[in-house]
């Protein structure tokens, strides 16, 4: 059996920040950037999580070329720190397994940070390693209160704003389902959508059953034929998704009938002179790849 080569060397390496060099040239904006002033602050409290990814420069030399990792150099070279664990690759490939990594949902990231907490790590460290202010690290600890169970698993592997439980809050717990869905099968999951939803819901599926404060510039018939389409929404949604399977099945199987006809030089012929129009309409059946068009 053949041996699969690895693509770094195990053992990790501490080098000079001297010896490394730069593969790219990073612009000068980086460090107001959002991400960066997030390294600085993790590195800053609780020093490198992820090493350097480097390779010799030369075989003789003791140089090494940078080929991921740029933002956290430049932050620990602000943070005057002279040496960085590294991971020395045995080829010069800049490919990074972090454009390949699916990022942390927003629940996902709260159960961590409840972890943590739990653990005896302090919000306010937590918030100062994170540079965020507390109150986000507070929103994050208490995103799922009030939220029901099925709704939450929706969301389960969607990044979204802490702003959307708050709103769905207010819903009752079959409300908040039905929103969550719309949402999600939208591909919309936005603090802008999820108000609208709770403008649009019916007073009775509220937690305290009083309508919220009405909309800017929306009158009262407007608030009202979006409850009547928001309901016609759901209704269509609910059809939908009970007839997909079969709907699809329908479809390949008129596909598979209709690309065999079509294949009959005779049938075909006398479609094209006969019926110009339903012949057109079964080139476009035959030609569909999906239920979508």
């Amino acid at each position: 059996m053949s041996k699969v080569a690895l693509g770094f060397i195990p053992e990790p390496l501490n080098l000079a920040i001297d010896r490394i060099l730069l593969s790219r040239k990073m612009p000068p904006e980086t460090v107001a950037q959002r991400k960066f002033i997030q390294i600085r602050a993790s590195i800053e409290e609780i020093g490198l999580i992820e090493p350097l990814s480097v390779v010799p420069a030369e075989k003789d030399s003791d140089l090494y070329i940078l080929l991921d990792g740029h933002v956290r150099l430049l932050a620990l070279q602000q943070l005057n720190c002279t040496e960085v664990c590294c991971l020395v690759a045995t080829d010069d490939e800049a490919y990074t397994y972090n454009s390949r990594i699916n990022r942390l949902s927003t629940i996902q990231e709260h159960f961590m940070l409840r972890r943590a907490i739990e653990r005896g790590v302090a919000p306010q460290r937590l918030a100062k390693a994170l540079s965020v202010d507390i109150s986000q690290i507070e929103k994050k600890l208490t995103l799922l209160n009030g939220i029901c169970p099925e709704a939450a698993e929706l969301l389960a592997d969607r990044q979204f704003s802490t702003e959307i439980p708050r709103v769905l809050r207010k819903m009752k717990p079959t409300r908040q389902v039905e929103c969550v869905e719309l949402m999600v099968s939208a591909n919309n999951v936005s603090v802008a959508y999820a108000e609208a939803m709770l403008v649009a819901t019916p007073a009775t599926m509220l937690v305290d059953e009083k309508k919220p404060q009405r909309l800017s510039g929306v009158s009262q018939e407007q608030i009202a034929k979006m409850e009547r389409e928001m309901g016609n929404l759901q209704v269509q949604y609910r059809n939908v998704e009970q007839t997909y399977g079969q709907d699809v099945l329908h479809l390949v199987l008129a596909k598979g009938y209709l690309a065999k006809l079509l294949e009959n030089k005779a049938v075909s012929r006398y479609l094209q002179q006969r019926q110009p129009e339903v012949f057109a309409e079964f080139e476009i059946i035959v030609q569909t790849v999906s239920i979508d068009q």
